[in-house]
């Protein structure tokens, strides 16, 4: 699996293959030897050249993403290529109405935005729990939301219609 990541405004290339033990990791054609356990919802505890350390994930109010290691906060960004949303986002605001697709298959958890609301590009629409992580659906664009096609609690597949934004 391919990702761009961006922390603090970076770019990076990341690279995980299912291993034998794990995953094994690139970074920037880098490889990194990890040894990864995730020690509560948010928390992964992380060993590298022998350093353990402690990262995790926290989102603003606004929806945006950090990641903490330690003392230190990085505002991170995560475009999975494969994923329909990150295409359409990267494209940039397009004329005519926004149709906001499931990323991947998971249960719809939470309706953030509602029938009729005004929302603003990146706001959260819906939240969408895949392998046990909650993973936030934002508008592609500014404007109104004609059609939330999903309820709470309902399973949806990768590239169900999850919303419209006009």
């Amino acid at each position: 699996m391919k990702y761009e990541v961006l922390i603090d405004g970076h770019p990076h290339q990341v690279e995980l293959e299912r291993a034998e033990q794990g995953y094994d990791c690139k970074v920037d054609g880098e490889p990194y030897a990890l040894n990864v356990v995730m020690t509560a919802r948010d928390v992964l505890s992380i060993i590298h050249n022998g350093r353990q350390y402690e990262a995790k994930r926290e989102y603003s109010l606004m929806g945006d993403l950090h990641l903490i290691v330690g003392s230190e906060r990085f505002a991170v960004e995560v475009r999975d290529p494969r994923s329909l949303r990150s295409r359409r986002a990267t494209a940039g605001p397009e004329a005519g109405p926004a149709k906001i697709l499931a990323p991947m298959p998971g249960k719809i958890i939470r309706l953030i935005a509602a029938e009729g609301d005004e929302v603003e590009a990146a706001q959260g629409l819906v939240v969408v729990e895949a392998m046990k992580m909650q993973n936030e659906i934002k508008a592609s664009k500014k404007g109104k939301v004609t059609r939330i096609a999903v309820k709470e609690g309902s399973a949806v597949n990768a590239g169900d219609l999850l919303a419209i934004v006009e």
